[in-house]
C-alpha cells in the first residue's frame, strides 16, 4: 500500500487578470523524496510555490500537508505545518550572528528574556544531525556564501521543517559548495525530510532528484522519474520544442579594444572593490570572469560602463580615456547587459518602446532640440521586438509595461537594445559588458542569449562575460579569468582550465595570486 504523501496539491488555479498563472495543478510529494520543479520563466513555478507558502491565495484548489488542510494565505500556517523555504537571495541580517538569525521571529517581542541557551542547543543539535557545520557566534556578514546558505537551511530545520523548498539553491555557490549542498540533501532525505528543488540547471536536477515535475504555460505537463530521463528530453518538455545549444563559430580575434592597467577602486573602510586589476579585451573575443558573487564583479562592470571612476590605474576604450559618464560610454560604442534587469536594465512602469530607447533617447536618432521623436522611437522598438523575438506584448503592443514581461523576454529586450545600438550607425558595439546575462532564465532563453553573444563576438565585438555559471562560461568563453576579493587572476585560454581549477580559484586558492604576481 502506497504511503500517504506528505504534501498534496489538488487542482490549484490562480489568475492575475487575463493571465492564467496556474491552471488546475495537482501534485504530490512523498516522504524522503526530492521533487524537482522545472519550467520556463513565466511557467507558474513561483506562483505555485508562493501559494504553497501562503504568500498568494489560490482562486481554486486545496493543499494538504501531512493529511491536514493547509489554511490559505498564511505563511505562519505553512511554517507551523512543517514547510520551510530557502530563497535564492538569503533573508539574513549580516550584522547579526548565525544564532541570532536563526532565532529571529521565533520569540514574542513581549517575552521578558531570550532563551538563547535552548536555541543554541537546538541549533547545534540540528547542525550535527544533518552535517551543517556553522559557528553559532560567527557574524553572518563574515561567512562565505555556502555557510550563509547553511544558516538559512538551519533556520528552517530548527523551526521544525519537514518539507524544504529550495529556490535555485546553487545559483551563488562555488562548485565545492554545491557538492557540499548535495551531500546535505542526501542526509536530509535519508532522515525522512522531503525537498522541492527548483533549478534551471538540468545536470543538478538529474543528479539530486527522484522525480521531475514540469510546468509549461501554467499547466503541469509532465511528472516523470529522474531515472532514465535526460537533459534534452527535459528541456524539450519545458519549452515545448527542441532546444538547440548555442553554436560557436571559428573566427579570428582582432585588436585590443579595452585595456585596464592597475585598476583600483576603494570600497568602504580598507577593503578594495578592485585591487590593481589588469585586463585586455580584444575584438571578436569572449573573455569570461568567474567568481562567487560579491568579489568585485559588480564594481568591474560599473567601471567598464562609465558608472564609476577609478581611484587609481588607467582604463582605455579604443585608445580613448572616457569620463565616468554612462552616456559617453554608450556613444563610444560600449553596450551593457546589467546584472539586475529589473532595477538597472529597465524602468518597469515605462512602456516597452520607451525602454527600447532608454540609453539613447537624447541621441540625434531619436531627438531633435530636446524633443523626443516618438515615431522613430516606436519604429526602432518594433524592429527590436521582431528581431529579438520579444513576446508578451500581445495585449498592449509597444505600450506594454516592462514590468509585465517575463524574465526571459525582459532580457531579450535589454539584449536587443544593447546589440542594436544606434540605428544611424550599422557598426556592432565595440565592447559588450554582459553581467550575469542568463541569471534566472529558462533553458530556451539561455540558449537564445548565448547565441546572441556568440554572434556579436563573431561580428567583431569584444565581449566581457561576468558569470557565476561555470557551464555558461565554458560554453562561451575564449579566455577565462577568476575574480576573488577584488583581484583578477590571469586570463587563460578556456582549454587550459578545468572545473576543479576554477573552483579552487573562486574559493581564493593561493595559486591564483601567485600566477598573477608572476605575470
Amino acid at each position: 500500500m502506497h504511503a500517504m504523501p506528505v504534501l498534496r496539491l489538488k487542482d490549484i488555479s490562480k489568475r492575475f487578470g487575463a493571465l492564467v498563472a496556474n491552471d488546475g495543478i495537482s501534485l504530490d510529494l512523498d516522504r524522503g523524496e526530492v521533487l524537482a520543479l522545472l519550467g520556463e520563466n513565466g511557467a507558474g513555478k513561483s506562483t505555485l510555490v508562493s501559494i504553497l507558502f501562503g504568500h498568494y491565495v489560490a482562486d481554486a484548489g486545496s493543499i494538504e500537508v501531512f493529511g491536514r488542510p493547509l489554511p490559505p494565505g498564511r505563511p505562519s500556517a505553512a511554517l507551523d505545518s512543517g514547510i520551510g523555504m530557502v530563497h535564492q537571495h538569503f533573508a539574513l541580517a549580516d550584522n547579526l550572528s548565525a544564532l541570532d538569525n536563526v532565532m529571529l521571529g521565533t520569540e514574542p517581542l513581549w517575552q521578558p528574556f531570550s532563551r538563547r541557551g535552548a536555541a543554541r542547543a537546538k541549533l547545534l543539535d540540528a547542525a550535527k544531525r544533518f552535517g551543517l557545520h556553522v559557528d553559532p557566534d560567527a557574524r553572518v556578514g563574515d561567512l562565505s556564501v555556502g555557510e550563509r546558505q547553511r544558516v538559512e537551511i538551519l533556520k528552517a530545520l530548527v523551526r521544525g521543517a519537514r518539507i524544504l523548498i529550495l529556490d535555485e539553491p546553487t545559483a551563488v555557490l562555488t562548485p565545492s559548495e554545491s557538492e557540499s549542498l548535495f551531500a546535505t540533501l542526501e542526509q536530509l532525505v535519508a532522515q525522512g525530510l522531503s525537498v522541492i528543488f527548483i533549478s534551471h540547471k538540468l545536470d543538478e536536477v538529474l543528479r539530486v532528484s527522484h522525480r521531475v515535475a514540469i510546468l509549461r504555460g501554467g499547466r503541469l505537463v509532465a511528472v516523470l522519474p529522474t531515472a532514465g530521463a535526460d537533459k534534452a528530453a527535459l528541456a524539450e518538455a519545458m519549452v515545448g520544442r527542441r532546444v538547440a545549444p548555442a553554436q560557436r563559430r571559428t573566427h579570428a580575434t582582432g585588436d585590443v579594444v579595452c585595456t585596464l592597467r592597475g585598476a583600483t577602486l576603494q570600497g568602504s573602510g580598507v577593503r578594495r572593490l578592485l585591487d590593481a586589476v589588469d585586463l585586455e579585451l580584444r575584438a571578436g573575443e569572449v573573455v569570461a570572469v568567474a567568481g562567487v558573487a560579491g568579489n568585485g564583479q559588480q564594481a568591474l562592470a560599473e567601471v567598464l560602463c562609465g558608472q564609476r571612476a577609478l581611484d587609481a590605474g588607467t582604463l582605455a576604450v579604443a585608445g580613448r580615456t572616457l569620463p565616468a559618464l554612462p552616456r559617453a560610454w554608450v556613444e563610444a560604442g560600449v553596450a551593457r547587459v546589467p546584472e539586475d534587469r529589473h532595477a538597472e536594465g529597465t524602468v518597469g512602469d515605462l512602456a516597452l518602446w520607451e525602454n527600447a530607447v532608454l540609453e539613447r533617447y537624447a541621441s540625434p536618432a531619436f531627438s531633435r532640440a530636446g524633443v523626443l521623436h516618438r515615431a522613430r522611437a516606436r519604429a526602432h522598438a518594433r524592429a527590436l521586438v521582431e528581431r529579438f523575438d520579444v513576446r508578451g506584448t500581445e495585449a498592449a503592443g509597444l505600450e506594454t509595461r516592462a514590468r509585465s514581461l517575463s524574465g526571459g523576454n525582459m532580457q531579450k529586450l535589454i539584449l536587443g537594445r544593447a546589440l542594436a545600438g544606434d540605428p544611424d550607425d550599422a557598426r556592432p558595439p565595440v565592447l559588450i559588458v554582459a553581467n550575469q546575462p542568463t541569471w534566472g532564465l529558462d533553458v530556451g532563453a539561455v540558449a537564445y542569449v548565448h547565441q546572441q553573444l556568440i554572434d556579436a563576438a563573431a561580428a567583431g565585438s569584444a565581449v566581457l562575460l561576468i558569470s557565476e555559471d561555470l557551464d555558461e562560461i565554458f560554453a562561451l568563453a575564449d579566455r577565462i579569468t577568476v575574480m576573488h576579493h577584488g583581484r583578477l587572476g590571469p586570463a587563460k585560454p578556456a582549454a587550459q582550465w578545468t572545473l576543479a581549477a576554477i573552483g579552487l580559484a573562486m574559493a581564493g586558492d593561493k595559486a591564483c595570486d601567485a600566477a598573477r604576481a608572476a605575470r
